[in-house]
């Protein structure tokens, strides 16, 4: 086992959206920070790789739209830095369930957010590839983020401010040093290393448990592998405005948003739809990379009945990991000298800039993250 020479005073593990804004975070700071990721850039093994997510800010409570708030003026800031679009806001439309869609409604226009309700027959009218049987909310502050040029630019200002990115990184173990923590880590040429910092900020996804399980007290973490798929339009909507949109399934009910649908226009790929959270529990080492053909079926009927405007028998699978906590609430917590960073439940990639600050913030004592995520607060 060899040691890293240069002092770091912060290791970042995990190197997909939520570590990459860390540590561009920690080193625009001045911070010396290191990152650990096991896989290459844009690897498809977790939750972040892919074209698109949507930037949705149909929520009804108040943690989420201020998180909201400051990602988008942090996504602002990365396209400035950067000279590159990383959001498309063309508007958001959500429909369903009446209760949830009110809730969203009234909490956005709360604070005077570009929010409207418009009736069934104009959402048709406005977008002829979606069917809507509910009156429906639009958002014309939301859309959808190119998430894989997010990635690269997080890696490359994170780059330029200075933070040291390590790919082909496995993390082996993680202990508390003292004071501070040592990470041991194995190189892609089988080098075993070393790293010391005096803190490290752990945004490891589905491996979060199996790394800080025993180190941490951590909520219920569920696994699970979720398929969404791209969809071609049919001839005569391809001119037609495609939003990116939710669909709040009234059957959800106890389960929250698990079940519910949602999706964006994908430029070259389609129309990307999917269900939020109800693939199969799996162990990230060792998943299958496809959909059960239940679940194919049953993605292949809702396209059938709500997207007039797509050929439902022309899905191309995709395949992805959602880290999941009970409540859908994220885990942002410092314990000691560990910083946590989990269970996004499939919902995160659009409030990755402001988690990274938050996570910045809570390693280096700056400042501790919203009450609602925090671990005492999952119960």
């Amino acid at each position: 086992m060899t040691e890293k020479d240069r002092p770091f005073e912060r290791i970042v593990v995990g190197g997909g959206a939520m570590g990459l804004a860390t540590a561009w975070q920690l080193a625009q700071r001045g911070v010396r920070v290191v990152m650990l990721e096991r896989f290459e850039p844009g690897h498809t093994r977790g939750a972040s790789h892919g074209a698109t997510r949507n930037m949705n800010n149909a929520y009804a409570e108040a943690h989420y739209l201020d998180l909201y708030d400051d990602s988008l003026r942090l996504y602002r800031e990365l396209e400035r830095r950067s000279g590159r679009e990383l959001l498309a806001l063309r508007g958001l439309v959500t429909h369903g369930d009446e209760r949830k869609v009110l809730s969203a409604y009234e909490a956005l226009r709360a604070r005077g957010a570009a929010a409207e309700m418009v009736s069934a027959a104009t959402a048709r009218e406005r977008w002829p590839g979606l069917r809507f049987d509910t009156d429906a909310l639009v958002n014309r502050e939301a859309g959808r983020i190119d998430a894989a040029a997010t990635l690269e630019t997080l890696d490359a200002l994170a780059r330029s401010a200075g933070a040291e990115l390590l790919y082909g990184h496995r993390v082996l173990g993680i202990e508390p040093g003292s004071p501070g923590v040592v990470v041991h880590a194995e190189a892609a040429d089988g080098e075993r290393i070393e790293f010391s910092a005096d803190g490290a900020v752990v945004a490891a996804g589905a491996w979060t448990e199996s790394l800080l399980g025993d180190l941490v007290e951590l909520p219920r973490l569920t696994v699970t592998e979720e398929h969404p798929a791209h969809f071609a339009i049919k001839p005569g909507f391809e001119g037609a405005d495609w939003p990116s949109f939710n669909h709040f399934l009234h059957a959800s009910g106890p389960q929250g948003n698990r079940g519910n649908v949602y999706g964006m226009l994908t430029p070259g790929e389609g129309v990307k739809v999917g269900f939020h959270a109800t693939g199969e529990r799996i162990d990230p080492d060792a998943r299958p990379f496809r959909a059960t053909d239940e679940a194919r079926s049953r993605l292949r009927e809702h396209v059938s009945e709500w997207f007039p405007g797509l050929d439902p028998d022309s899905a191309q699978e995709i395949s992805c990991t959602y880290t999941s906590t009970e409540s859908e609430r994220f885990v942002l917590d410092r314990s000691g000298a560990l910083t946590v960073g989990a269970g996004f439940s499939g919902q995160g990639f659009k409030f990755v800039p402001a988690i990274g600050r938050v996570l910045a913030d809570a390693t280096m004592g700056d400042a501790l993250p919203p009450a609602a995520f925090r671990i005492a607060a999952h119960g």
